[in-house]
């Protein structure tokens, strides 16, 4: 599918540009603006795909007009399941027309584990691009969704977005501002739950808050951001909102591969990039000759964040890219909480920055003691953007949100005499693998059905390339034995691959408190007791 300002082919969609209406009418930095006053600019690259303002808009508009045509409407949500690719913003835009909310998903989840996100979200439509959409039915089927639309696939019977497209006209329509964002996430129980990132309300205080993330990393008229990270994790998005807001080009890479990404860098000319570490780990392990080959110098600004950075790979960073690092640290339930400048870095070693306007920190000890400058303790985090309850869900109790609405984020840190944060240790059992949350719970329960199975436990390990690698301890029912690859085999079907154990090893006994927990520090320490940080 390739569109420009003109007529073009969306597969069997016709897409004409040119209905975006005024300026005047529309918000000020939203797609109808952009559309209004540079409609013929390329707003979206996709591989051999470019989309101009215009034709995005007017793409965005007829997908609108043909989910309405379905029962879709505000308060509805658009549930969309699929990698990186430029459709991902034309039905965004198209939840804004309608005043939907969006909850993207991770396009690796079985479809048992995309089910359990259907129901718990009272999702109404469905959007995915799997290569055999019939393997994913089981998913939908039966749940009586307004619509169930394949990207690019009609084998299975049902409609593509592009015949959506040719179907809805093209009428003009008018966003109220960005789409609710839903990210699912999970708790120690290992049960994914949804975070509605846009429902708090948006005071003095939000909007204040919401200036100083942008302006720690501002984008400049003209830029170009590399995006490059999956849209079912709130920095995929937000990639692509602080570009739109700017007016600027977004550049998607569909799969990362880190001598691709230097060579996007240079053809591009991309000017910001957001990664996670182990993206920035990979180029740094290519050879000298490859590195040596690409212009990156036009590089404003590398973001970073999701996991924690070692300095050694700052180090790194500065050398080859230059003084463009920006770390970030943030949660789904409390939004952006603290940022670390190029500058800083020299200065605050170890520290993943500074709170952003309006975040506050508290230290607490076991007690809920909050404790002083310098000692460590459990991080509790207040911001005009922390959750109350889970989608669907009671509010939150007081071991998780406190009096003074301060969140545990499940860290273990301290606080500087300047206010700068340090990360230490991880309260929550949490891995954090390539920069994705993985539950050590919802492992550990599919582990344990194996009927040879007596009792699991699950932690992250360091691993060079994705930080940390997920290690299962069995420990078998008397008489029982099983190998580490029949106990893969039986999990396969039940957990996506990313969460599956890298290694498993056999115990025969797991390290246990008087109340009989397993207690996971134990199997930990050998790993971790020389690294920079047990986190």
């Amino acid at each position: 599918m390739t569109i420009s300002s003109g007529t073009a082919d969306t597969g069997s969609a016709s897409v004409p540009a040119g209905s975006a209406g005024s300026a005047e009418a529309a918000l000020p930095n939203s797609l109808e603006h952009w559309a209004a006053v540079r409609p013929a600019e390329v707003a979206i690259v996709d591989g051999p795909h470019s989309v101009t303002w215009g034709a995005w808009n007017d793409v965005s508009d007829r997908l609108a007009d043909a989910l309405k045509r379905r029962g879709v409407g505000s308060g509805d949500i658009i549930a969309v399941r699929t990698q990186i690719r430029h459709e991902w913003l034309f039905v965004s835009e198209a939840a804004a027309k309608l005043g939907c909310a969006l909850l993207p998903f991770n396009w690796r989840l079985t479809p048992a584990e995309s089910r359990h996100i259907l129901l718990d979200s009272a999702a109404s439509v469905l959007i995915f691009d799997d290569e055999d959409p019939a393997a994913f039915a089981p998913a939908y089927e039966g749940l009586g969704l307004k619509a169930v639309i394949s990207v690019d696939n009609a084998d299975a019977g049902l409609p593509t977005l592009a015949a959506l497209i040719d179907e809805g006209a093209p009428t003009p329509r008018m966003s109220a501002g960005r789409p609710n964002l839903i990210i699912y996430t999970s708790g120690t129980t290992g049960k994914p739950k949804g975070v509605a990132m846009g429902d708090v309300p948006q005071t003095q205080e939000w909007a204040e808050y919401r200036q100083s993330v942008r302006e720690a990393d501002p984008q400049q008229a003209g830029a170009r951001s590399l995006l490059a990270l999956p849209m079912h994790h709130g920095a995929g998005p937000s990639v692509c909102t602080a570009a739109l807001t700017a007016g600027n080009t977004v550049v998607l890479m569909r799969r990362f591969s880190p001598e691709a990404a230097l060579a996007l860098i240079e053809s591009q000319r991309i000017n910001h990039w957001v990664t996670v570490p182990t993206m920035l780990n990979r180029i740094a392990a290519l050879p000298k000759e490859v590195l040596d080959r690409y212009d990156v110098s036009s590089l404003r600004s590398l973001r970073t964040g999701a996991a924690p950075v070692p300095d050694s790979l700052k180090d790194w960073v500065r050398s080859y890219f230059g003084e463009v690092l920006h770390e970030a640290y943030g949660a789904t339930e409390v939004g952006m909480i603290a940022h670390l400048s190029p500058q800083d870095m020299r200065r605050k070693p170890g520290s993943s920055g500074k709170p952003y306007r309006h975040v506050r920190i508290r230290i607490k000890d076991e007690a809920g003691k909050v404790m002083p400058v310098g000692e460590a303790g459990a991080i509790w985090v207040k911001s005009p953007t922390v959750i109350q309850r889970y989608l669907n869900a009671p509010l939150l109790g007081r071991d998780t949100i406190d009096e003074d609405g301060y969140f545990q984020v499940g860290d273990v840190g301290r606080l500087d005499a300047d206010g700068y944060v340090y990360l230490t240790d991880r309260i929550k059992d949490m891995i954090i693998s390539g920069g994705v949350n993985i539950y050590p719970a919802e492992i550990e329960a599919a582990l344990i059905r194996h009927p040879a199975v007596l009792d699991v436990a699950v932690i992250g390990v360091p691993d060079a390339e994705f930080g940390e690698a997920v290690k299962a301890f069995v420990e078998l029912k008397s008489g029982d034995t099983l190998t580490s690859d029949a106990l893969l085999a039986f999990v396969e079907p039940l957990l996506a691959s990313y969460k599956r154990p890298r290694s498993v090893e056999f115990v025969s006994e797991l390290p246990r408190n008087t109340m009989g927990k397993v207690l996971k520090r134990e199997l930990r320490n050998p790993y971790w007791k020389n690294q920079e940080r047990n986190v």
